[in-house]
């Protein structure tokens, strides 16, 4: 079986990745044979639909232009099987996210349709919409990087592999810059018309969420799902790509005469699918509440894929107890995925104290409820920071670097079940527009509401989750590239010493720092670019309601397509810097002769620390602060209307940036800077 496994591993694993892809499609027809409702839900979700497709159009035509210019320099640097592997990482990244944006808005009607009939009819329409975005980005990782790995170790044919792992660093590249692209492109969208529609329709017009009158409405619906479904979708499309790469990396350079390191993570990825698809199940079939029927689908399918690990694990390492060195690594990976989604939990829903806390402080004004917020964003990064050091120590103490890398894999295995989760807050989100918007009955908004509330918990737990994985993922690439550095210092001169890299040496301090800043340079370019385009849309949405009065008393008509037209001009405008940032940044200090090969070292690393606080952080307190305002709506510490209530909109304000554009695109960002590192060895070092 062991010899089975090793020839045609990934070749079964590959077949699972099919079956995941069927799998969403069948869900894809369900959720299309669901009711869509009235004609005029149906016109307002078709709006909304081209709105997304217009933007996802213009934003796929810059990125190309920017990756056609990457793909030749690749390709004149590091050969064509690279810049090969690059193209099919941006491609499926790409595709990933239009997916996930054309998924959503099939879905979001007929969730709006289905809360007229009851809660958990409404939750299995959003859920198997969010579903069939996991599920598809899931196979699309798996068959791109399997694929992919198989015929260029084929056209190599070389038995160390080190070219297909050359190769493969190409492919992770590729994922994670459009990820980049996508999540920030996507989040200045969705924010900047979000927070425009909300300062001016709420606060200023004492308007409902979505309320037709408001100019900005179609925009803020429009971002959900270019920036929430499309950008969460590339994410983790690339989280997942890139933590089998740099884990097969670590196989390929440490255990090169032994393939089973290198086909064991395929397998773990190929046998969640299967625990992914049960968890599934287990949710449309179940008669739970909806947050407790979710969070038991994950941990269900954690359960299930750990009692599939055992046998893999048994199977393909018998000799001496191995098989306890890898299996012990892939449990921990799974626990952490529960361990992040209890903390993310804990921190972001209306039912424990933190988001409760900043409620309260809601009532003493604007001040105090930013001041809550902040906090419970700083104190959210305590637990996991423990539990990620705590998982770093014991998977390194059973295997080394691959006991890490294993761990990372396992934990993002479940990707499936996860990316469902995420899915089903923005679909949500848009059915409660719908339902306002088709002036649907209160008791509809009510069930849009609350699903919307445990929508906007998951879509921070798995922000959460990526970001752990992420810290994670990292650390195995900077491994990776202290090791690759080595390797071409060898090849160059076979007598080289090894590289040192030790604290008391001023350049990697240097590097320390100047990773350490890249975030918070990063967030700042980010944060002014949602400002900028919600100001632009405040004015608009002002310069409209002065000029047609008759919008507020309904006999006038928005012009809806001009604040569509302000937030995408500025969100393909105000992306492109801040995405090429870290690229940039690794190549001034790798042509400094003065910094070098050690202060890149530094700046891995230290991007790696800061980003993971920051980003925590940043999504933690955004998603407090969008349900401490629901908990408000809710009737709680004087409902709408009140003083609280005024202050929990200008808390959730705030906090749409940092959870849906800033905080979230960190993640990809860290591996840009990782990934580039490790590819540009052989031209400076």
């Amino acid at each position: 079986m062991e010899t089975f496994l090793i020839n045609n591993g990934i070749y079964a694993a590959l077949f699972l990745g099919l079956l995941a892809v069927a799998v969403a499609i069948i869900l894809a027809i369900k959720v299309r044979a669901a009711d869509s409702g009235t004609e005029i839900m149906r016109e307002i979700a078709s709006a909304i639909e081209e709105g997304a497709k217009a933007y996802l159009r213009r934003q796929i035509m810059t990125i190309s232009a920017i990756a056609t210019v990457l793909f030749f320099l690749i390709f004149y640097f590091k050969g064509g099987a690279t810049a090969l592997g690059f193209l099919i990482g941006a491609g499926c990244s790409l595709l990933a996210g239009y997916i996930g944006m054309r998924v959503a808005v099939i879905a979001n009607v007929r969730t709006a349709q289905a809360a007229t009939k009851g809660a958990q009819q409404a939750l299995r329409v959003a859920f198997n919409g969010g579903s069939v975005t996991g599920l598809l980005v899931v196979g699309l990782a798996l068959l791109s990087v399997g694929g992919f790995y198989l015929s260029a170790d084929a056209y190599f044919a070389q038995p160390n592999h080190k070219n297909a792992l050359d190769a493969l660093v190409g492919l992770a590249l590729g994922g994670s810059l459009i990820s980049v692209f996508a999540r920030l492109g996507g989040g200045i969208y969705t924010k900047a018309a979000d927070v425009g529609a909300d300062l001016v329709g709420k606060i200023e017009q004492n308007l409902e969420e979505d309320d037709p009158r408001n100019p900005a409405t179609i925009a803020d619906n429009v971002g959900d799902n270019v920036g929430d479904c499309a950008g969460m979708a590339a994410d983790v499309f690339e989280t997942y790509a890139v933590s089998l790469v740099g884990c097969v990396l670590v196989a390929g350079l440490s255990f090169a005469d032994h393939p089973q390191y290198i086909i064991f993570p395929f397998l773990l990825c190929g046998l969640a699918v299967i625990a992914s698809i049960i968890g599934i199940l287990f949710i449309n079939i179940g008669n739970l509440k909806p947050s407790n029927a979710l969070l038991a689908g994950v941990a269900l399918s954690a359960i299930i894929a750990g009692a599939l690990f055992f046998p893999l694990a048994y199977t393909m390492f018998p000799d001496n107890n191995e098989w306890v060195k890898v299996y012990v690594p892939a449990l921990i990976g799974l626990a952490m995925t529960f361990i992040t989604v209890i903390i993310t939990n804990y921190y972001t829903a209306t039912n424990y104290a933190p988001v409760r806390k900043i409620a309260r402080a809601s009532e003493t004004g604007h001040a105090t409820n930013i001041i809550a917020g902040l906090a419970v964003g700083l104190h959210a990064t305590l637990f996991p920071v423990f539990f990620i050091g705590l998982a770093i120590l014991v998977s390194y103490a059973f295997h080394g670097l691959y006991g890490i890398a294993i761990a990372v894999v396992s934990m993002l295995s479940l990707s499936g079940i996860i990316i469902s989760l995420d899915a089903f807050g923005p679909i949500t989100d848009n059915a409660g527009g719908l339902a306002v918007m088709s002036k649907l009955p209160k008791e509809v908004r009510q069930i849009t509401d609350e699903l919307d509330a445990i929508g906007n918990t998951m879509k921070a737990v798995t922000k959460g989750y990526a970001i752990a994985s992420a810290g994670l993922a990292a650390l195995v690439l900077f491994s990776s590239y202290v090791h690759e550095l080595q390797v071409n210092r060898l090849i160059t001169d076979p007598n080289a010493p090894p590289i040192v890299f030790t604290l008391e040496d001023p350049i990697i301090l240097i590097g320390l720092f100047i990773g350490g800043v890249l975030p918070f340079l990063f967030v700042a370019y980010t944060m002014d670019a949602v400002g900028k385009a919600a100001g632009a849309v405040v004015r608009e949405v002002r310069r409209q309601i002065a000029a047609k009065p008759g919008i507020l008393n309904h006999t006038e008509k928005p012009e809806y397509g001009t604040c569509v037209d302000i937030v995408t001009k500025a969100a393909l405008r105000e992306m492109i810097f801040p995405a090429l940032l870290p690229i940039i940044a690794v190549l001034l200090v790798a042509s400094i002769p003065m910094l070098g090969a050690k202060a890149l070292g530094g700046v891995l690393v230290g991007t790696i620390i800061t980003g993971l606080f920051v980003a925590i952080s940043l999504t933690s307190s955004g998603g407090a602060w969008d349900n401490a305002k629901k908990y408000i709506e809710e009737g709680n510490h004087g409902g709408k209307g009140s003083v609280a209530h005024a202050a929990a909109v200008t808390g959730d304000t705030v906090g749409d940036p940092y959870k849906d554009t800033s905080g979230p695109a960190i993640n990809p960002m860290i591996k840009v800077v990782n990934v580039v590192a490790i590819l540009i060895i052989p031209l400076f070092f």
